[in-house]
């Protein structure tokens, strides 16, 4: 399928699901790109896949009781963050302690309760891997006020948000609520999670959070710089990622996660600064002054 043909199949009504699954796609991608980069900036990917596993058991209700998954979703992974950031107030739990111990067992709880629902392998499967396609018009709007939403707190507060991830004691000591701030990163982390669990699924939500920013960071040594490409690194993923999938038949999930670990990839060779061929020529450029300097007079 040339590339003319999708944008054409876009704008077909009798596929309608299309146009919608690419406008959640990139929701996911903005909003995960924007709050991916205070995840990787503060070394917490570990969190981001904690708390796929922590939406798990909210999912499971909202679909035993015919609920709307997002909110369900939501729900549950506030709550679980809501207890980590609680119980890692203990000096004798460090705090990824804390997260093994909650979100594993948020996670199992939401298998035991799926797996007592009638349609429990197609249900799980869809859980775990996506359904983009399938998305319903309701959670289209969900998605919308929730990425509006998070957007909006993290331009209020985003000066107290990067003193907490690059230096808790500094942010403590000016008297920043770090506490709260914490609290309010894993409640947006969860929701942004939540957001994205439909368009890859449970399993591979990580990568929409943490692949983006990671690409930025090789990119850019500037933060609002690397939060303006993080969220356009990730949806050119989607975009391209869905192009493929719908042309060729793959899964739309694994295929948009690819392309991002793809740009993640040639960002980590080509980038101008940080790439592999910048660092190699940065080398050679610095040897030779030296080897210059060695040499005997003629």
């Amino acid at each position: 399928m040339t590339p003319q043909e999708f944008v054409a199949d876009l704008f077909n009504p009798a596929l309608s699901f299309l146009p919608r699954a690419l406008f959640v796609a990139l929701l996911s991608s903005a909003v995960c790109g924007v709050i991916g980069c205070y995840v990787v900036l503060r070394g917490m990917a570990f969190i981001g896949d904690a708390v796929a596993h922590a939406v798990f058991p909210g999912l499971a209700v909202a679909f035993v009781v015919g609920g709307n998954l997002v909110l369900g979703g939501a729900v549950a992974g506030v709550l679980t963050a809501v207890a980590v950031a609680v119980f890692s107030q203990n000096r004798r739990l460090r705090e990824d302690s804390v997260i093994g111990v909650f979100f594993v067992a948020a996670f199992a709880l939401g298998i035991v309760i799926i797996s007592r629902s009638p349609g429990y392998s197609g249900s799980l499967q869809q859980f775990l891997f996506g359904s983009i396609t399938g998305i319903p018009d309701e959670d289209v709007v969900v998605v919308a006020v929730s990425t509006v939403g998070l957007l909006l707190v993290a331009f209020l507060f985003h000066k107290e948000f990067v003193a907490v991830t690059l230096d808790r004691e500094s942010a403590r000591a000016l008297g920043l609520p770090v506490f709260a701030l914490d609290l309010a990163l894993y409640v947006m982390v969860s929701i942004a999670v939540v957001i994205s669990v439909q368009t890859i699924g449970n399993i591979l939500v990580l990568a929409l959070l943490v692949t983006p920013a990671a690409t930025a960071r090789l990119l850019t040594d500037r933060l609002g710089v690397m939060m303006l490409l993080a969220p356009l690194v990730g949806g050119g993923s989607a975009l391209v990622g869905l192009y493929l999938s719908w042309s060729v038949d793959l899964p739309t999930g694994g295929t948009i996660v690819l392309v991002a670990t793809g740009f993640f990839l040639a960002a980590w060779a080509l980038a101008p600064r940080h790439g592999l061929l910048a660092r190699v020529a940065g080398r050679r450029r610095g040897r030779r002054p030296a080897m210059e300097a060695a040499a005997p007079p003629p």
